[in-house]
Parts: C-alpha cells; sequence; structure tokens
C-alpha cells in the first residue's frame, strides 16, 4: 500500500449469488478482501445481459432482489466487521462491458426499462441517477467479445488498470497490452482512469483504487472520479496515477 494513499477500494468483484462464472459468495468475498486489507468493495456482477445466474422468468422486482443478494450478504458481513460494501453492477451489450455505480438496488426496481437501455440511453439515464458509468476492460479480447467497440462520448471513464490483464498470478485474461490501450485511450479522450480486479473468487488479487480519504458511498466515489481527486490505482503489484502513469516503489511504500 503507498503510505500516503491508505484506503484501497476494489471496484470490480463478483459473487456467486449473481455471476455464474463467480465462484466464492457475498460474505466470502467480503472477508476476504477485508484480510487482503482493503477498505471497502463494490459489489458488481453481471447483469441481466450478461453472465448472470439468475431465473429470467421471475417478474423484474423479484429479479432484481434476487440478483442483489450477493450484495446484501456482502454488505451485512461489511456492516458487521468494519469493511465498507457498495452496490454497482456489470453491465453487458454483446460482450461490450460497463461498470456502474452509484445507484441502489431500489433505482433498478423502479427502472424496468433500463433493462432495454441503448448504450447513450444507459449513460442519460444513469446520470440523471447520479451514477457513473465507466467502460470495463475496453480492449480485452476473448472469444465472447466479438469485436471491440469504443463509446467515448457516453462513459466517464476508463477502466484502465484490471489486475486480470497483468497481475503475475491472474489465470484469465493474461496481457498487459490491454491495459496499456486502455490507458492511451483514456489519454486521448482525456477521460479519467479507475482500476479494478475483475476477481471472482476468494484468490484475490489486489487491485483497485487508492484514496487518501475514507469514502462516504458510492455516490461519493463517482464524484472524486469526475471530479479529479487525487488518487492512485493498482493491479495488486505495480501503481499508477491517475493518469496512468507507472509510480516508481521509491516514491513512498
Amino acid at each position: 500500500m503507498l503510505k500516503d494513499y491508505p484506503y484501497l477500494y476494489e471496484t470490480h468483484l463478483h459473487t456467486s449469488e449473481a455471476s455464474a462464472c463467480a465462484v466464492s459468495s457475498g460474505w466470502e468475498m467480503a472477508r476476504t478482501c477485508k484480510e487482503a486489507g482493503y477498505t471497502g468493495i463494490f459489489v458488481t456482477n453481471h447483469n441481466w445481459h450478461g453472465n448472470h445466474c439468475i431465473d429470467d422468468t421471475l417478474p423484474w422486482e423479484q429479479w432484481v432482489k434476487s440478483y442483489a443478494r450477493g450484495y446484501e450478504v456482502a454488505k451485512a458481513w461489511g456492516d458487521a466487521n468494519g469493511l465498507d460494501v457498495f452496490f454497482g453492477y456489470e453491465a453487458g451489450y454483446r460482450g461490450t462491458e460497463f461498470l456502474v455505480y452509484g445507484i441502489d438496488v431500489a433505482w433498478l426496481i423502479e427502472h424496468p426499462e433500463i433493462r432495454e437501455a441503448t448504450v447513450e440511453e444507459q449513460y442519460q439515464w444513469i446520470h440523471e441517477a447520479g451514477g457513473m458509468v465507466i467502460h470495463a476492460h475496453p480492449f480485452r479480447e476473448e472469444p465472447y467479445i466479438p469485436e471491440i467497440r469504443l463509446f467515448p462520448r457516453y462513459v466517464d471513464g476508463v477502466e484502465g488498470v484490471n489486475a486480470t490483464h497483468s497481475h503475475p498470478e491472474s489465470g484469465s485474461h493474461n496481457n498487459p497490452l490491454f491495459d496499456e490501450r486502455a490507458i492511451a485511450y483514456s489519454q486521448k479522450y482525456q477521460l479519467p482512469l479507475t482500476a479494478g480486479s475483475d476477481v471472482h473468487s476468494t484468490h484475490i488479487l489486489g487491485g483497485g483504487v487508492a484514496f487518501k480519504r475514507r469514502l462516504r458511498d458510492a455516490r461519493d466515489y463517482c464524484q472524486a472520479i469526475r471530479s479529479g481527486e487525487d488518487y492512485v490505482l493498482t493491479n495488486g503489484v505495480d501503481w499508477y496515477d491517475r493518469e496512468g502513469r507507472k509510480i516508481e516503489m521509491e516514491e513512498g511504500l
């Protein structure tokens, strides 16, 4: 941990209650992240157009409540053990994915139209609700991603550091070029950078965004990213400033 940025947040985390590709439950993820030194986590399970494991025949309100169970379980553990747990989700659009922050479960229940939103409508509606849209791993290449599509006018930022791309213990998506291209993309369009581990199990990689202060809630995180507040990024091994420049270790562990 960089000594001047002691508050580390995992911004990209999945749980087995909602993400079909996850293997650990919400409380297991929360406990392990606390043990790993995180101040807080965002539970960002795959949504209705992503790799989820919720019964699609359920009525919308029941679907959302089932989908949110992983978050609720993680939050209950966090509240009892001093870990901040915030709600988010990963939205899928035919392989293109976005991390959505700053809205809550109640908002989703009240807005079933979000299921059919275009990328442009998603950005508009999430903004109107006070939230934020981050393009997740925009340059990842995998069979489930038919093509790389970029939407610089309809995102608030770019996940430029994804630990699965560059952490030496990552078991998937290993290619540091994915992050290098994402950082260059953010710089070209002057979009804020974020970082996360995209973790699906208790094999914690340690990636995320670190601040000088503790965040109050998910909306506070959105404001911090959009306002240009001082923060740093990590893939769990290396550290970067918010412009994506690597920080030399002698600058302050």
